[in-house]
C-alpha cells in the first residue's frame, strides 16, 4: 500500500527505525528513538551561518519496518515523540504497508529509483590502497615531493596503489593543466608512477579563479553562474573566492569534460572531484537552466560517472551509479565527530544507494586536525583497521613516517587482514553493481531481531567486523546475531549472544558465519 503525502505527520509502528537523508547524520542512526530533524534543501544551520562541510545525501528515508519515503526532490523530516513528520512543497509517498524488513524497504526503494547501473568504480580503487597527498603537502605538491612521497611508500613496504594529487598542482582553479612552475615534465612524472605501479588521480572543483586567462574566456561565453542581478556570481569556499561553472549549461559540462579528457590523454588516469557543495549555489541564482542546488550538487557528479577512476566528498542522489563516496574530512579525534563517525557514516552512505564508500584518510583528513609532529599512534592504527575492511582503504600521512616499528607493524598488519578479504570486497562490489546491495551493511539488515547497533558492521551477510574505536581500550563489545560464528582468534560463539573480546594493538576483531 502506498499513500500520498505533501506536509503529513505518520505514526511510527512499534520498534520502528529509519536511515537516509544525510550521510553525516550517520552517527544519530537509525532515527525515532530521539528527536531529530532535517531539511534535505539546505545546509544552513539555524542562525544562518554555512557549516564547515557538506557530504553525501539522497531524498529517501528506509524504515526497519519495510516502508520507505522516497521523491525526486529534496524534502524536510522530523521525527519526535514517535512521530516522523515530513514538510515538503510537493507530493511525497510513503512505500509499504510496515509488514517487511529494512533490507526489503531498501532493495524495493533501489529497484524503483535509483536501479544499479551494473558498473563498478576502477577495480584498483578496492584492490589497491590509495595515497592522498593532501596532509603530507597541502597546497604545495611538486612534481619531485609526488615522486618522493610515492617512493616513501614502497620504502615502507605499503604496495602501489592509486595516487591522488591534491590541491594547487595548477596554476588556478578554472586552469586544469598542470603548473609548468612546479611540475615541469607532468607526461614523465606520471610514465614513473605508472613504472612503479600506481594509478594517478588529479583533484579539481568547479570554481575559476577571477581575473584567470580562463575565467574572461568562460565569462565571454556565458558559461560562468550568474547571481540574482544577473552578474558573475563570485563565492566564498574554503580557498578564497571563486567563480562557479553554470552547470546547467550543457556548454560548460562539456568544456570542463573537454579538459579532463586532456588531462587522460596526458596520462592521469582519473579525478578527486571536490566542491559543488549545496551552499556553492543560491536559490535566488540565475543559472541558465532552472535547478536548484541540489540539481547542480547532481549535475558535478554526473560527470565522474565518465570517469571509472573518481571520488567523490558532496553528492546528491546518484545512488545506484559507479562513484566512489569519500566520507568528509574528519579530525583527528576520538570521539563521535572523528573516528567514532566513520562506521555510522559509511553504513548511513550505503543505506543511500551509494555502496562504494571509502572512510576519510587514515589518521583523519581535516588538515588542520593531523598534527605532523605529534600524530597519535594509536588512533592511526584503529583508522586503518577500520579501513582495512572496507569497500576502500585510504592513506594520505605517511604511516612510515609518523608511526615507530610497533604501530608500522600493526598497520602492516592491516593491510595483510585486506589482502585476506580482498576476494571476498571485489565479489561484493560486483553484487553492489547488480544488486544496488551495500558492501558494508547494518546488523538490522540481515538481522532484524537485533538491536540497533552502528559500531561495528557486516561485510556483505557473512562476516562481522568489530574494530576497537577506543582510546587505551584492552576489549570492546561485540553484539553477536543468531548462528554459528568463528572469530579470527578461533573461538566460536553461537548467537545471540553479547561478547566482550580482547583487542590489541594488532587485532581487528572479525567473525565469520560458519552455518
Amino acid at each position: 500500500m502506498n499513500t500520498t503525502i505533501q506536509s503529513a505527520t505518520i505514526d511510527l509502528l512499534p520498534d520502528e527505525r529509519w536511515w537516509g537523508g544525510r550521510a553525516a547524520d550517520g552517527r544519530l542512526m537509525p532515527f525515532g528513538a530521539q528527536p531529530f530533524s532535517c531539511d534535505l534543501a539546505t545546509w544552513k544551520h539555524e542562525d544562518g551561518q554555512l557549516p564547515e562541510a557538506s557530504n553525501q545525501s539522497a531524498p529517501l528515508l528506509i524504515s526497519t519496518c519495510g516502508r520507505y519515503i522516497w521523491c525526486d526532490k529534496p524534502f524536510a523530516f522530523s521525527f519526535e515523540d514517535g512521530h516522523l513528520t515530513v514538510q515538503a512543497d510537493h507530493p511525497v509517498i510513503v512505500h509499504g504497508d510496515g509488514d517487511g524488513t529494512l533490507r526489503d524497504a531498501f532493495l524495493a526503494a533501489s529497484r524503483n529509483h535509483f536501479p544499479p547501473s551494473g558498473a563498478t568504480p576502477a577495480k584498483a580503487m578496492f584492490a589497491k590502497p590509495q595515497y592522498n597527498t593532501w596532509i603530507e603537502m597541502p597546497y604545495r605538491p611538486t612534481q619531485q615531493a609526488v615522486l618522493a612521497y610515492a617512493d616513501a611508500m614502497l620504502a615502507a613496504d605499503m604496495p602501489p596503489g592509486v595516487l591522488m594529487i591534491d590541491d594547487k598542482w595548477s596554476p588556478d582553479y578554472g586552469t586544469w593543466t598542470f603548473d609548468p612552475a612546479t611540475f615541469p615534465d607532468p607526461r614523465e612524472m606520471l610514465r614513473q608512477l605508472h613504472d612503479k605501479g600506481f594509478d594517478v588521480i588529479v583533484w579539481l572543483v568547479p570554481f575559476v579563479s577571477p581575473d584567470s586567462a580562463v575565467f574572461r574566456e568562460l565569462e565571454a561565453r556565458g558559461l560562468m553562474l550568474r547571481d540574482r542581478h544577473g552578474r558573475t556570481a563570485i563565492r566564498r569556499w574554503w580557498n578564497g573566492l571563486s567563480a562557479v561553472l553554470d552547470l546547467s549549461n550543457p556548454e560548460a559540462r562539456q568544456w570542463i569534460r573537454g579538459r579532463l579528457d586532456a588531462l587522460c590523454e596526458l596520462g592521469v588516469d582519473g579525478f578527486k572531484f571536490d566542491g559543488a557543495d549545496l551552499y556553492d549555489f543560491h536559490d535566488d541564482d540565475l543559472p541558465s537552466t532552472p535547478m536548484t542546488s541540489n540539481d547542480m550538487c547532481e549535475q558535478w557528479a554526473a560527470i565522474g560517472v565518465h570517469y571509472p577512476f573518481n571520488e567523490f566528498r558532496a553528492c546528491w542522489k546518484m545512488g545506484g551509479q559507479p562513484l566512489a563516496q569519500r566520507l568528509q574530512d574528519k579530525p583527528a579525534t576520538w570521539d563521535e565527530y572523528g573516528i567514532g563517525s566513520l562506521i555510522p557514516e559509511m553504513l548511513a552512505q550505503g543505506m543511500i544507494g551509494q555502496p562504494f564508500v571509502c572512510p576519510d584518510m587514515i589518521g583523519g583528513g581535516e588538515v588542520n586536525s593531523a598534527k605532523h609532529s605529534n600524530v597519535d599512534q594509536e588512533f592511526f592504527v584503529r583508522y586503518a583497521q577500520i579501513a582495512a575492511l572496507s569497500p576502500m582503504m585510504q592513506f594520505s600521512t605517511a604511516p612510515s613516517r609518523v608511526l615507530d616499528a610497533d604501530h608500522l607493524e600493526a598497520v602492516r598488519r592491516a593491510l595483510a587482514i585486506r589482502e585476506e578479504y580482498l576476494p571476498t570486497i571485489l565479489r561484493l562490489a560486483d553484487h553492489a553493481a547488480q544488486t544496488g546491495e551495500p558492501i558494508i551493511r547494518p546488523m538490522a539488515y540481515h538481522f532484524p531481531d537485533m538491536d540497533p547497533v552502528t559500531d561495528q558492521f557486516l561485510l556483505g551477510s557473512d562476516i562481522i567486523v568489530a574494530p576497537c574505536t577506543q582510546r587505551h581500550a584492552v576489549s570492546r563489545r561485540v553484539s553477536i546475531p543468531e548462528g554459528r560464528w568463528r572469530a579470527d582468534d578461533g573461538r566460536i560463539i553461537t548467537g545471540p549472544a553479547v561478547i566482550d573480546t580482547p583487542c590489541p594493538l594488532d587485532r581487528l576483531p572479525h567473525f565469520m558465519r560458519e552455518d
